[in-house]
């Protein structure tokens, strides 16, 4: 048994390996990089203000063009959003307070429908820079148009993960029968590092699954 589980820990790291070879599956590689690294929560970024969500609202309210924004929401929830934008905007040139009152309330109605869409609640505006670097790094490759330097760097950081995940069984595996502690330390380790390696396999060959929600934001 024992001889089994090394086998599947070296299989595991040379599978590991061939990551570092991936170039136009870097997309994958993003996708499960920030499901791995980060918690479900992650995929809130749209609700900083400086996330792409409030950006494109803060484009359409200087332009008077509400379209930037339509395409965060389901066809259904144009309608609320639509009038509050023209609301919004109609006070732009009045009341400076009210404004800033009316101005939050439509990034916060835009973020809770865009989460809406992706089955996710809404937990309020987090501040600029309350973003987590990866998606950053993600959000900086789409914009200068190359992923290169970023896949380096996340390939460097997924090496690095499994190594520590891996040698941490390693170790263990060598006192695990020594007390029913060690060997359920042991156990705890190896439980987390094939279950990552197996999010690992799956996400690439998979994808991840967006959901219901995902699906009517496509719409």
């Amino acid at each position: 048994m024992e001889t089994k589980i090394k086998k599947k820990l070296e299989e595991s790291v040379s599978s590991k390996k061939r990551f570092r070879n991936i170039k136009f599956g870097g997309l994958p590689l993003i996708l499960f990089a920030v499901l791995l690294f980060s918690s479900q929560s992650t995929f809130a970024h749209c609700d900083s203000y400086d996330g792409p969500v409030i950006k494109d609202a803060i484009k359409a309210l200087k332009t008077n063009d509400v379209n930037p924004v339509l395409k965060w929401i389901s066809k259904v929830q144009e309608n609320e959003i639509t009038i509050l934008f023209h609301k919004t905007y109609n006070l732009r040139n009045g009341d400076k307070e009210v404004y800033e009152i009316v101005e939050k309330h439509f990034f916060e109605t835009m973020v809770r429908l865009h989460r809406e869409t992706e089955g996710e609640p809404y937990t309020g505006l987090k501040p600029a820079g309350s973003t987590k670097q990866i998606i950053q790094m993600t959000d900086e490759a789409i914009k200068v148009g190359n992923v290169d330097g970023f896949l380096l760097k996340l390939n460097k950081h997924i090496e690095k993960i499994v190594r520590e995940k891996y040698d941490k069984v390693l170790q263990l595996s060598k006192v695990k029968d020594h007390s029913i502690k060690e060997g359920r330390e042991y156990v705890e380790a190896y439980v987390n590092y094939t279950h990552t390696i197996e999010a690992m396999h799956d996400i690439l060959e998979h994808g991840i699954e967006h959901g219901k929600g995902h699906a009517e934001h496509k719409e």
